[in-house]
C-alpha cells in the first residue's frame, strides 16, 4: 500500500491532509516524521500521550541527531556549498555568510570544545548572547552532543540571568562582551558577572565572545587580560582563544552521536508576564519533526529562497523559525542583530533588497512602528523579491494587517498570521502561504494534526460560530514535554532513562498549569472567536479579559479599535475595579509624534471604541502614554498598567525584565501630575 503523503501545495491538499490527520493521527505523524527527518533508529510507537495525567511523549524508542539533520545530511545530499546562514549586523554593511559546510565546521569545533570542557549529555549550557553567528553555532553544537541549551535573551538583567541559571543548574555560560542596539552599546558581560556574584554555584566555565574590540571601554580580549569574575581565571575563557586552541583537533569532523527522541533539546523560560518564569522543556524528536514540517507547509519555501525571521533566538520564534525549522529543511536563513529603525525605519527593506529575501516573518509591534514612520521608508525600496509575509507574537489588528498587505506586500504577497506559543513549539493555527483564503487580522485554520476547540467558562465545548477559551483536543509532536524543575519535581532521573524527570510520579506543576482547568484538554490560556467559516481569530490571553456588567471584553478587540484612529500608534486596555460595573475600562494610548493630547482627541477615542466594539466598551478614562511597558518578547505588562491606573505606585514589582523600565517611571510621573 502506498504510504500517505503529508505534502501540501494546494487547497485540495490541505483539505485531504487535514481530514486524514484527525482520523489517523499516529499514521499521519509517522508519515511526517519519515518524510522530514533522518532517523538513526525507528520508533517503537508514534505517540504515548494522556491529557488526563499530563503525559506527552512522541516517537519513544527512536534515535536521531538534531544537528545532523540541520547540517550533515544536506552536505551529504550535495548542498554543502549552499548558503546556510546569512548574518547581518547592527551596522549597515556588516555581514558574515556561512555555507552548510562552513557552518558545520564551526559547529563541530564548538562541540569538540564543549566536550573538552567535560560538558556531557544532559548538562545544561546557558547562552546569553546577541543575535550573532556564535549563538547559532553554540545552539547547534549543544544539540549535537546532547547538552541542553537554554538561551536567555541578551536584554535580560543580571537578576533574570541568575534565576534562570540557578533553576536549570547550568555548568557553562557562553556570553559576549556586549552588543549594539541601534547606536547604543549594551554591556552583556557585566550582567553575567553580576549574576555570578549572586551565586550560580553549578557554573564551572564562562566563555566570552568578543562582539567588538572597542565595546564601550571593554576591550575584545578583556577576559584574556585578567578581567575579574567570581569564577576565577582558570574558568574564564575567551571564545577566540578557545577556538584557536581547538584548531589542531578540528581538522577531523565531529562524529554526531545518536540521541533518544525523548532526550531534552532545550529549556526556554517564558517571559514571566503572568508570574514566575517557567522553564519550558522540549525534547528532540517531536520538536524537530514539528519545526521542520510546519516551516515547510506554512511558508512554502522554494529552492534558493532567502528566508528571514526577524526574531531573536532568545525567544521560541527564533529557535523554531530562525534556526531549527529552516536549517532542517535546507533553507538559507537570515539572522539580524539590529533593530528595525536603525539607522532609519527603512532598514528592514534595505536588507530585503540586498539579500533578495523571499519570505519575511516579523512581529505586529515592529509592523506598527514602521507603519507609524511613514510609507516613504518602505516605498523607497523595491521589495520585489518578497513572495510571502508573516506575523508572529501577538494578534495583529486589521488596520496594521491591511497596511502590511498593501504597502509592504503591494497586495501580491499573502500574509501568514501565525498563532502559537513557547509551549507549543511551533505554529498551530495559520494560513498556508498562497493556499488559504485570507481575512485581515484572522489566524484562519488549524494546521494538520491540530484539533482546536472553544469551551465555555463551565468547560462545555461550543459548536459553530462563537467565542470561548481556546483549547487543544489532542497532542502534536511540537508540544512541550514538561516544565523543568516542575515536570516531575526531580530532574536527576529520567522517566524512561532519557528525558528529564523522575518516573512513577504524576507531574504536578506541568499538569496543573496546562491540563487541570479543563480535564481532557490542553488549555492554551488564550481566548478566541470562531466565525461561520470555522476561521479562528485570537482575542488574547484569557487573563487579558475585562468583565463589565457581567460581559467579557477582550483587550485585543478594544486595542484594535483604538489603533484605527489615525493619531494612534499603540494602545493597551485594562480593567480596574468599579463599584457599579465590577470593572471599568481604562485605555493607555500612545500617540504619533505629530499628534497632541487634547479633550477633543479624547472624545474621539471614546467614540471610536464605542463604534467599533459597542457602548459597553466605553472607556471610563483615557491615559496618554509615552510608551507601553513590555517584556523583551513584546508582551504588554497589563498588570503594571492596572496598578498605575488605580494609583498603586509603590508595589509595581520587579521591572528588570521590561524592554524599557523607564517607561514605567514616566507613566507614574504623568499619573501623579494629573
Amino acid at each position: 500500500m502506498k504510504p500517505f503523503d503529508p505534502c501540501i501545495r494546494t487547497w485540495e491538499d490541505y483539505c485531504r491532509v487535514y481530514d486524514y490527520s484527525l482520523k489517523h493521527s499516529d499514521s499521519f505523524w509517522d508519515a511526517v516524521a519519515r518524510r522530514q527527518l533522518k532517523w538513526r533508529k525507528p520508533w517503537s510507537q508514534v505517540s504515548d500521550n494522556d491529557y488526563l495525567t499530563g503525559r506527552v511523549r512522541w516517537y519513544p524508542g527512536a534515535e536521531l541527531n538534531v544537528s545532523e539533520n540541520c547540517l550533515d545530511r544536506h552536505i551529504e545530499a550535495g548542498h554543502g556549498n549552499r548558503r546556510a546562514l546569512i548574518w547581518v549586523g547592527n551596522e549597515v554593511g556588516e555581514e558574515r555568510i556561512f555555507t552548510f559546510l562552513e557552518l558545520h565546521q564551526e559547529v563541530c569545533r564548538v562541540a569538540l570544545g564543549l566536550e573538552a570542557l567535560q560538558v556531557k549529555k544532559g548538562d545544561r549550557v546557558v547562552l546569553y548572547l546577541p543575535n550573532i553567528p556564535e549563538l547559532a553555532i553554540s545552539v547547534l553544537a549543544c544539540a549535537r552532543i546532547g547538552a541542553v541549551h537554554s538561551v536567555i535573551f541578551g536584554g535580560f538583567s543580571a537578576h533574570s540571568i541568575f534565576t534562570r541559571v540557578q533553576d536549570c543548574g547550568a555548568s557553562v555560560i557562553i556570553t559576549a562582551n556586549g552588543t549594539y542596539r541601534g547606536d547604543k552599546w549594551v554591556d552583556l558581560r557585566a550582567n553575567v558577572d553580576e549574576a555570578l556574584g549572586m551565586g550560580c554555584q553549578a557554573v564551572r566555565h564562562l566563555i566570552t565572545v568578543a562582539r567588538h574590540p572597542e565595546g564601550a571601554g571593554r576591550t575584545a580580549d578583556a577576559s584574556r587580560q585578567g578581567h575579574s569574575t567570581p569564577l576565577g581565571e582558570k574558568q574564564n575563557i575567551s571564545w577566540h582563544d578557545w577556538n584557536e586552541w581547538l584548531a589542531p583537533i578540528t581538522a577531523k569532523r565531529h562524529v554526531a552521536p545518536s540521541h533518544s527522541a525523548l532526550d531534552p533539546l532545550f529549556i526556554l523560560y517564558t517571559s514571566g508576564s503572568t508570574g514566575q518564569p517557567k522553564g519550558v522543556l522540549h525534547t528532540m524528536g517531536g520538536y524537530l519533526t514539528y519545526a521542520s514540517y510546519t516551516h515547510e507547509i506554512v511558508f512554502q519555501p522554494r529552492d534558493g529562497d532567502v528566508y528571514w525571521c526577524t526574531a531573536d533566538v532568545g525567544w521560541i520564534t527564533g529557535h523554531t523559525y530562525l534556526l531549527y525549522g529552516p536549517l532542517a529543511n535546507g533553507c538559507t536563513t537570515l539572522m539580524f542583530e539590529g533593530i528595525p529603525t536603525y539607522p532609519d525605519p527603512g532598514r528592514f527593506w534595505q536588507i530585503v533588497d540586498k539579500y533578495e529575501v523571499a519570505i519575511f516573518y516579523s512581529a505586529p509591534t515592529a509592523i506598527r512602528i514602521l507603519a507609524s514612520a511613514g510609507d516613504r521608508f518602505v516605498t523607497s525600496y523595491s521589495r520585489k523579491s518578497i513572495r510571502t509575509l508573516g506575523t508572529v507574537g501577538e494578534p495583529i489588528n486589521p488596520e496594521a494587517w491591511r497596511w502590511y498587505h498593501k504597502t509592504v506586500g503591494e497586495e501580491r504577497a499573502p500574509i501568514v498570521d501565525t498563532w502559537w506559543q513557547t509551549e507549543t513549539g511551533g505554529i498551530l493555527i495559520s494560513p498556508l502561504a498562497g493556499i488559504t483564503p485570507l481575512k485581515p487580522g484572522v489566524a484562519t485554520l488549524p494546521l494538520p494534526g491540530v484539533a482546536p476547540a472553544l469551551l465555555s467558562e463551565e468547560g462545555a465545548e461550543l459548536s459553530g460560530a462563537g467565542a470561548g477559551a481556546l483549547v487543544l483536543k489532542n497532542s502534536w509532536p511540537g508540544q512541550m514535554n514538561g516544565i523543568y524543575n516542575g515536570i516531575y519535581g526531580d530532574t536527576t532521573k529520567a522517566p524512561d532513562g532519557n528525558a528529564l524527570g523522575r518516573s512513577n510520579e504524576l507531574p504536578s506543576k506541568f499538569y496543573n498549569t496546562y491540563f487541570a482547568k479543563f480535564p481532557g484538554y490542553y488549555f492554551t490560556g488564550d481566548g478566541a472567536e470562531r466565525d461561520c467559516d470555522d476561521y479562528y481569530r485570537i482575542t488574547g490571553r484569557m487573563d487579558d479579559v475585562i468583565k463589565i456588567s457581567g460581559h467579557r471584553l477582550g483587550t485585543a478587540e478594544i486595542e484594535s479599535a483604538c489603533v484605527t484612529h489615525a493619531a494612534v500608534v499603540e494602545a493597551a486596555a485594562v480593567g480596574v475595579p468599579d463599584a457599579l460595573t465590577g470593572e471599568a475600562l481604562h485605555v493607555f494610548i500612545v500617540l504619533k509624534a505629530t499628534a497632541t493630547p487634547s479633550e477633543e482627541l479624547m472624545r474621539a477615542m471614546v467614540a471610536v471604541v464605542r463604534k467599533e466594539v459597542g457602548p459597553l466598551a466605553t472607556p471610563k478614562k483615557i491615559h496618554w502614554a509615552p510608551g507601553l511597558p513590555k517584556t523583551r518578547s513584546g508582551k504588554i505588562m497589563r498588570r503594571i498598567l492596572k496598578q498605575i491606573a488605580v494609583g498603586e505606585f509603590q508595589a509595581l514589582g520587579d521591572l528588570s525584565t521590561l524592554a524599557d523600565p523607564t517607561i514605567v517611571e514616566q507613566l507614574v510621573q504623568l499619573e501623579r501630575q494629573r
